[in-house]
């Protein structure tokens, strides 16, 4: 079954004189895949991720997320979607400065209203699988470039998500680090089947996915199987 299926999609913004970031784009992506999304600046992939992340709507055509039209729900559903069906994980690693590893971890159990107990109990097991156990209280001041983003990726999963949407996740980290960090969505996949879909301007990154897809001038130019070694 498809997790993710846009049909004709289309993006046109009015400031600019009507602006085409997308220009009907259908595409299918299976329960379990890992895709990288590529393109040059502007060409569409960004705005893309942000219609498949509930971010923003689509001027024309479908999007289906689990077979369901995203386009009939109301505000406090497409809410929900991103906090309970869609794990983020950005370039910039968007944590809160002044709350800990661990309180950043449960942010998205707060607006799912989880018990306190069982916040922290995910929380550490999340940060845990992410080898940061005894950082926990740390604030983000105190980490890595890839502490952070491991925090990140544990805030992303703790709510069991169906996808994760990863746009540059390695842009900030050196070459080592982002290695480490691919390695770790690498052993998501194939280990848990954990949906995958990853912007990144790098091909070395982009051929640890599964999947490649080209974005060009709001359209997909090409979709490619990565072979695998």
């Amino acid at each position: 079954m498809a997790l993710i299926e846009t049909e004709k999609i289309s993006k046109v913004y009015t400031l600019g004189g009507g602006l085409a970031a997308l220009d009907g784009v259908s595409l299918k992506i299976e329960q379990g895949e890992f895709v990288a999304i590529m393109g040059p600046s502007g060409s569409g992939k960004s705005t893309f991720m942000n219609l498949v992340g509930c971010l923003d709507s689509p001027s024309t055509g479908r999007y289906l997320l689990e077979s369901v039209d995203v386009g009939d729900l109301s505000r406090d559903e497409l809410a929900g979607i991103r906090n309970e069906k869609i794990g983020f994980v950005f370039q910039g690693f968007n944590l809160l400065s002044r709350t800990s590893a661990l309180e950043n971890v449960e942010l998205p159990m707060l607006y799912s209203n989880v018990p306190a107990t069982e916040r922290k109990h995910r929380a550490l097991a999340g940060l845990k699988a992410m080898g940061l156990e005894g950082w926990e209280r740390h604030h983000p001041n105190q980490l890595s470039g890839g502490q952070q983003q491991r925090v990140a990726i544990a805030r992303a999963l703790v709510n069991n998500p169906s996808l994760i949407l990863a746009d540059e996740p390695t842009g900030n980290l050196d070459t080592k680090t982002g290695s480490e960090i691919m390695a770790l969505f690498v052993r998501l996949n194939r280990e848990k089947g954990l949906t995958i879909v990853l912007v990144t301007h790098e091909s070395d990154i982009a051929a640890m996915s599964r999947r490649i897809i080209k974005f060009l001038d709001g359209r997909i130019v090409s979709d490619e199987p990565v072979r695998q070694p």
